[in-house]
Order: C-alpha cells, then sequence, then structure tokens
C-alpha cells in the first residue's frame, strides 16, 4: 500500500502503539512471560520455540488485542499449519488457512458488535467502532489491519525470541554480562537482532526507473530487498559480523525504514525485552543442550524451528 491510502491508514493506526499504550501493557507482558518460565524452571533441558517463543507470541497477541485465552491454542495450531503450508507451497491449503484466520478475526468482531456497549474496552472493539470521514470501517478492513497485525506479531516475535535465546547460549560471557548488568540488554537485542534478523526478505515493485548499485531498474519490475544483508553492509557498520551492541544502530533496518517503518516497533521492542529481562532472571545459565543441534527455519522464515537448552545447574 502506497500513499495516500497508506497516510490514512497509518493515522488509524499509529494511536494503537503510542508509548502510553506500550507501557500500560507492559506489566501483562511480563506476567506472561513469567507464567511461561516458571513452567520451565525446574526442567534440566526444554525447546526453547515450542515451549517458550511461540506461546509468548500468542498469548501477548491475544492480550494485546483483548482477545480471549480460548484462542491460544488455535492461534498456535494455525501458526504452524500456515508455516507448512508455505514451506510446501501449497496454495490451496494456504487460502484455507487464510479463511480460517479470518474466521477467528470475524468472530471476534461480531461477537464485540452484538454486545454493543457491553463489548469489552479493548483495542479490537475499538477498531470496530473506529471510523474514517465518518464511516466505519468495513468487516473486510479491520480483518486486514488484524491479519497484518497479527501474522507479523506471531511470526516475528517467536522468530526473535529463538534468535536472542540461541545467541545467548552460545555466547556465556555475553549472557553473564547482561545478567549483572541489566542497562545494556536494549542495545543487545538490537545488535543480536541486527546479525540475524527475523525477517529475511520483502518483494516489491519499482514505480519508476531508478539505479541502484550500478543495476537499472525499469518501472514496473520486481525485485527482492533482503533486510539481512543490508544489516552486515560494511559501508554502514564497521566492522558488520561482529556483535557490538555499543554501535550506532541509526541505520538497523531491522524495523524497517521511512514511511514504512513498523508502527509496532516500539511494542516490539518492549515485548523483547521483558521477554529475556524475565528469562535471565528466572532461568539460571543456559546453554545449547549436548549432543543436540538447533534447526534453522526454512526460507521464506527466518530464525530457528527448534532451540534445545539446557540449564547448567
Amino acid at each position: 500500500m502506497d500513499p495516500p491510502q497508506h497516510t490514512v491508514y497509518r493515522h488509524l493506526i499509529d494511536p494503537y502503539f503510542t508509548r502510553e499504550r506500550v507501557e500500560a501493557f507492559e506489566p501483562e507482558c511480563r506476567w506472561i512471560a513469567g507464567d511461561l518460565l516458571e513452567a520451565l524452571r525446574h526442567a534440566p533441558s526444554f525447546e526453547a520455540m515450542a515451549s517458550l517463543a511461540e506461546p509468548y507470541a500468542v498469548r501477548i497477541q491475544c492480550g494485546f488485542l483483548g482477545w480471549p485465552t480460548s484462542l491460544h491454542e488455535p492461534l498456535l495450531q494455525w501458526v504452524r499449519k500456515n508455516r507448512e503450508a508455505t514451506l510446501a507451497r501449497d496454495t490451496d491449503a494456504m487460502a484455507a488457512i487464510a479463511l480460517e484466520f479470518d474466521g477467528h478475526i470475524r468472530s471476534q468482531l461480531e461477537r464485540r458488535e452484538g454486545a454493543g456497549r457491553a463489548a469489552p474496552d479493548d483495542i479490537t472493539t475499538s477498531l470496530v467502532r473506529q471510523t474514517i470521514d465518518g464511516k466505519r470501517l468495513e468487516h473486510g478492513e479491520i480483518v486486514s489491519i488484524l491479519r497484518n497485525w497479527t501474522v507479523g506479531e506471531l511470526g516475528t516475535i517467536a522468530a526473535c525470541v529463538g534468535i536472542i535465546v540461541h545467541f545467548l547460549a552460545e555466547t556465556p560471557e555475553i549472557q553473564t554480562r547482561l545478567r549483572l548488568d541489566r542497562s545494556d540488554l536494549s542495545p543487545a537485542i538490537e545488535e543480536i537482532l541486527r546479525l540475524h534478523g527475523p525477517l529475511i526478505s520483502n518483494r516489491r515493485t519499482a514505480l519508476r526507473p531508478v539505479v541502484i548499485g550500478g543495476r537499472r531498474i525499469e518501472a514496473g519490475e520486481r525485485m527482492t530487498v533482503i533486510w539481512t544483508s543490508a544489516n552486515r553492509d560494511a559501508r554502514a557498520f564497521e566492522a558488520a559480523d561482529r556483535y557490538c551492541p555499543e554501535r550506532d544502530q541509526e541505520p538497523n533496518l531491522l524495523y524497517g525504514a521511512g514511511i514504512h517503518f513498523c508502527p509496532g516497533a516500539a511494542l516490539a521492542r518492549m515485548q523483547l525485552r521483558v521477554m529475556i529481562d524475565e528469562l535471565l532472571s528466572r532461568i539460571g545459565p543456559f546453554s545449547l543442550l549436548t549432543g543436540t543441534e538447533p534447526l534453522r527455519a526454512v526460507y521464506p522464515a527466518s530464525g530457528y524451528a527448534s532451540v534445545f537448552l539446557q540449564i547448567d545447574r
């Protein structure tokens, strides 16, 4: 979506990600992270994606949107089915899975419309009552907004948690440093995700002729923007392949750039900081489980399909 339509919808959704909203939601994120970690703290080992990263992403997204806990398991299963269909390039399955997800959203919209003034005071209800030029949003518009938020949140936050946990498991000296001084946690997370981003690429269509890197691209040509490559560009980052949380993160394209900069960046940063803070507080030093190898996610996904950890007691 491009201006002017993009501008209208961006003005509509930006107020849902203000600093005040993010700060108000932090205690719930911290409770969810703590609840998941308490179930793992006495285990000798666990698989981080299925036990921690994925359920955290689903539960915080449902909490943020005001969706019931009864949707946790269906959404977890939906994420896994969607991933399998995407990898298999099964277009029929992908279409059916998309309809299934839309059904979950529409049921939440209909429930709020039916409740009238008794509807819960949450973001989903607010979207149901939202107007543009005095006209309420249609179901299709709300479904599109919530689909973009939720699909991005579920996959990206889960991938980020897995990437960060794997990095810390492989670098005990950095893990120890962060345990001793949490003031470095936010820049550490940004730098870890610069080195191993949760989103590999996006497709784009040129709207006008342009020359990039000496290559002329004509209007209408399609291309793939490789974010992970840009974030290791030696022209933007000195010693680009080295972990250096003190570096200037301004060129970091983790959350995009320009008018398409991720509106939920502050929310995502808080959610990741809270999870890793709680992890370091509640779980002792951890490392990769002896005899196992992390299983990487398959393109177009990034991160890991599984990461087995052991708690070093």
